[in-house]
């Protein structure tokens, strides 16, 4: 039972043609949805979802939600309040954002790292009149975090305590009779963004747009009924969402797991007969690091690159699972994996971010950062997106959501891309982009040429705008040489690489300043440059 406590006209790039692992289907599939909860249909007695020893049906999840709406309709939600989730994976998760749906509720995850003071800005920029948290998880006290954050927040009228080890949340109202069936337009979920300069955004996506995203990303992926999606990312963010609806979509189960480890992921890969996973490049490391137990179930993986380990991984899921792993794209404003690579390409592009729509109604098109026109195949630029996939803004934040868009409503991704036959491939963020002497440089092209010398093991390069000068470069570089000095790299690059390209400084550092965030975790390059500064100012 919930406790409530006391407390254009522009040339644009569309979806590549169909490769022989997809089925047959289009994204107006959708048009058969008329409620976000017939997303459950398909043979009602299929498991929706695993949670350690626990097993649920897909009618029994319909029932449970109409049963959790019942009782959000008893404390006085109605549709476009919100309910704020901090709480981890678990079967309750997904009841209760069917629940939401169902009344047209908007439901706010935040992330379960969070602690009080960032829970408490989430809380507060969302105005949310409910949250929810664990009875108990990990050694973090929410629900005395809670009764803090609704002492500071006057909107928040419910904290809801769940049992999360107890599966479905036990209705204690009276059912309603009434249909319990939310206009599909309403919005439904928000997610944030990633928070690395400043406090995240809360990007809003409606119903219609993650169900008709759902079923196009699990018809493009080969899910299919019967299938099993291994949710090694919290449903709190982007990636782990959409899989996880998706597979839902499909008529496929979820592995839910609340604490990710590697070896956990592995025994659920054997014990459930995972047939698909996606995730960061690092989550894929620790689990195909496992010897212990059978992968060999694994059809169909997707994945972000955080850690430079994509050909890695890639390499290594071929050669022990002949199974071929392939890059993604997409970010809270747009959901997850919004293109995608598909396994029968070149492995020499199979890896790489970005590829093409998974929907012909979602529409790219990338332009020159300096003049504003569309590139032609082989150039680079900013890539922005139109579609039902692209959010409706960011919620109660008008003056970010005016500058996310272009005059002609394109969504601007802030994304350096590269523009293909098919598709693009994702650089860095503009931002990370580095003008050197006049010409626009991947700073990824200097990370991989570092990285071939034997003595180095991750490298990282920023600019810092200098007056006069403009971009200058600083490499910060990992190394397993202790006798390697910065003027042994320097010169190494000005034998190897362009000199515009050679960094003025290289500084060895022992890790890099990182950030866990819902999809794997980040390297600030914010503080990066920060640091680059001071060592230019030397």
């Amino acid at each position: 039972m919930l406790k409530n406590s006391p407390c254009s006209n522009t040339p644009t790039l569309t979806r590549a043609p169909a490769s022989p692992s997809q089925r047959d289907g289009s994204s107006d599939t959708v048009a058969s949805i008329r409620a976000f909860r017939d997303l459950l249909a398909h043979d009602p007695a299929l498991p929706v979802c695993y949670f350690g020893d626990l097993t649920f049906s897909r009618a029994e999840l319909d029932a449970a939600a109409s049963d959790a709406a019942s009782e959000l309709l008893s404390l006085g939600f109605t549709a476009g309040d919100v309910l704020a989730m901090w709480l981890p994976d678990s079967p309750a998760w997904l009841q209760l954002l069917f629940a939401a749906a169902a009344i047209g509720v908007i439901v706010v995850p935040v992330s379960t790292r969070y602690k009080l003071a960032e829970a408490n800005y989430v809380v507060d920029q969302s105005r949310a009149k409910g949250l929810v948290v664990a009875t108990q998880f990990l050694d973090y006290d929410y629900q005395d975090a809670a009764t803090a954050l609704k002492s500071d927040n006057p909107a928040l009228e419910h904290i809801l305590s769940v049992d999360i080890n107890a599966g479905f949340i036990r209705n204690g109202a009276a059912k309603t009779e009434r249909v319990l069936a939310a206009p599909l337009q309403l919005p439904l979920v928000t997610f944030s963004t990633s928070g690395t300069t400043g406090h995240p955004k809360l990007a809003l996506h409606t119903q219609e747009g993650v169900a008709k995203h759902a079923l196009n990303v699990s018809r493009e992926l080969d899910v299919r009924g019967g299938d099993v999606m291994l949710c090694a990312l919290p449903l709190y963010g982007v990636l782990g969402f959409v899989q996880a609806i998706a597979a839902i979509a499909a008529g496929a189960a979820c592995v839910l797991m609340p604490v990710f480890k590697g070896e956990d992921a592995a025994q659920a890969i054997e014990r459930h007969a995972v047939t698909h996973s996606f995730g960061s490049d690092g989550l894929f490391d620790r689990i195909l690091d496992t010897n212990e137990y059978s992968l060999a179930s694994w059809r169909r993986g997707g994945f972000t690159e955080f850690a430079g380990l994509g050909p890695a991984i890639c390499q290594k899921a071929e050669q022990d699972l002949n199974l071929s792993l392939t890059g993604l794209y997409g970010m809270s404003e747009c959901l997850a994996i919004t293109a995608t690579r598909y396994p029968d390409e070149d492995p020499r592009v199979r890896s790489l971010g970005g590829g093409s729509p998974v929907s012909p109604e979602i529409r790219l098109r990338i332009l020159d950062a300096d003049n504003g026109l569309e590139v032609a195949e082989g150039h680079k630029g900013e890539l922005q997106i139109l579609g039902y996939n692209v959010m409706t803004g960011y919620l109660y934040n008008e003056a970010a959501t005016a500058s996310a868009f272009t005059p002609d409503g394109w969504f601007k991704t802030g994304d350096l891309v590269q523009r293909t036959a098919d598709g693009f491939i994702y650089l860095a963020r503009l931002n990370d982009g580095l003008r050197l002497s006049g010409y626009l440089v991947d700073p990824s092209e200097i990370e991989e040429f570092l990285t071939q010398h034997e003595g180095v093991i991750g490298a990282q390069v920023v600019a810092v705008k200098r007056p006069g000068v403009g971009d200058v470069a600083v490499a910060f570089v990992r190394a397993v040489d202790a006798e390697l000095s910065e003027a042994d790299l320097i010169a190494y690059c000005r034998a190897g690489i362009a000199n515009y390209k050679v960094p003025k400084r290289i500084v060895f550092v022992d890790a890099f300043p990182e950030k866990p965030g819902p999809n794997g975790v980040k390297i600030l390059k914010t503080k990066l440059r920060e640091m680059a500064a001071a060592e230019l100012s030397v």
